[in-house]
């Protein structure tokens, strides 16, 4: 197993190669530096859901591996990369028209007062195909350069993620999140990108969804903290990245004493980002109205120090793979209110599916 992470110096992991031949674990390992991966799907052992099964990928629920060794690197250097990776076929699992009607559908959930956020997704796939992850993660992170990118092997199965947005973040006593609603394509010129920063700024659709889900992750923090410590420290702020501008805000609080790495996870898995309002309601729905389970996809992925700080990962624009199968998929999605335009969160998912499609289809 090897977890690779880029962009050190910046926020986000550190540049790291953590090794590992060790037993993986279930469990909190104490007193000692470990990997950690959440599926998607592990949301079953912590609530009561109808348990759906029909996806590809098998990816283990829960793991905690020890490691055995890490190496510390420099900014890793992704230009002028050369691979023999041949072009390959990515087909989506939901038609545009589908994902339209699915999308009206979730909007009569919201307008019956089901729900009042969604984030719904679809899944671009490719069977019997062969990768080179290492080649595919090089390729992914020179075009998206991303704050929480990680290249991660476990026998052969591999995540190969690109993914921009934290989940969890322990430092001390203090848990920060930082959910991101609000997407917004790059501008052609600099004066074009001030421009459509402020509109995103700007945008009463993207501010509400965003308000809509820090108020989940608050609730969600306010069960593990200290009363009166819950804070919004950035709401709707704009972060850059190199394909899209996002939308993120901070959300912080003081832990309880003897809060365990346990409660955490159990307290807020998954993010509220990736769920909607009320989480568990649009879970269900989630689980409803995709087409697969989402397994790895949205899930956690991240470090954990020996004196029980971590960083954790939201498992998105990321690329699973299974070479055993010879299977792979790459799952996008957005956020549905009662103000989106089916027509505009598809386009949304096109722009978020953009670097992937393009270092698997080049």
């Amino acid at each position: 197993m090897g977890l690779f992470c880029s962009n050190a110096g910046h926020f986000g992991f550190q540049s790291k190669i953590l090794l590992s031949n060790l037993n993986s674990f279930t469990h909190f390992i104490h007193n000692k530096e470990q990997l950690y991966f959440a599926n998607y799907d592990f949301k079953n052992q912590i609530e009561q859901f109808k348990v759906k099964n029909n996806n590809p990928l098998d990816f283990p629920k829960q793991l905690f591996i020890e490691v055995e060794k890490t190496i510390l690197l420099n900014n890793l250097d992704f230009e002028n990369i050369e691979s023999t990776q041949k072009p390959i076929q990515i087909k989506p699992t939901v038609s545009k028209d589908d994902y339209i009607k699915k999308v009206n559908t979730l909007k009569q959930h919201i307008q019956q007062g089901d729900i009042y956020e969604i984030n719904y997704c679809i899944t671009f796939e490719a069977h019997d195909v062969y990768i080179d992850p290492l080649a595919i993660y090089q390729k992914l992170n020179s075009i998206s350069k991303a704050p929480y990118s990680a290249l991660v092997k476990f026998d052969k199965q591999y995540i190969i993620s690109s993914s921009p947005e934290l989940f969890l973040k322990k430092q001390g006593e203090k848990l920060i999140t930082k959910p991101i609603k609000g997407t917004a394509k790059r501008g052609a010129t600099p004066e074009q990108d001030i421009e459509i920063k402020q509109e995103l700024y700007n945008n009463h659709k993207e501010r509400n969804e965003n308000v809509m889900i820090v108020d989940v992750a608050r609730n969600d923090l306010s069960r593990l903290a200290k009363k009166g410590s819950v804070s919004v420290e950035k709401l709707c702020d704009i972060e850059t990245y190199e394909q899209v501008h996002q939308m993120v805000s901070t959300v912080t609080c003081e832990l309880k004493d003897n809060t365990s790495f346990d409660d955490i996870i159990h307290g807020t898995f998954p993010m509220a980002s990736m769920t909607g309002a009320p989480k568990i309601r649009a879970m269900e729905l989630i689980d409803e109205y995709e087409v697969y389970n989402r397994g790895p996809y949205s899930g956690a992925l991240g470090y954990i120090e020996k004196n029980g700080d971590f960083d954790l990962s939201v498992l998105i624009r990321s690329i699973f793979y299974d070479e055993e199968k010879q299977y792979l998929s790459f799952t996008v999605g957005s956020a549905i209110t009662s103000m989106c335009n089916a027509e505009d969160e598809y386009e949304e998912c096109l722009l978020k599916a953009k670097a992937m499609m393009e270092v698997l289809s080049n």
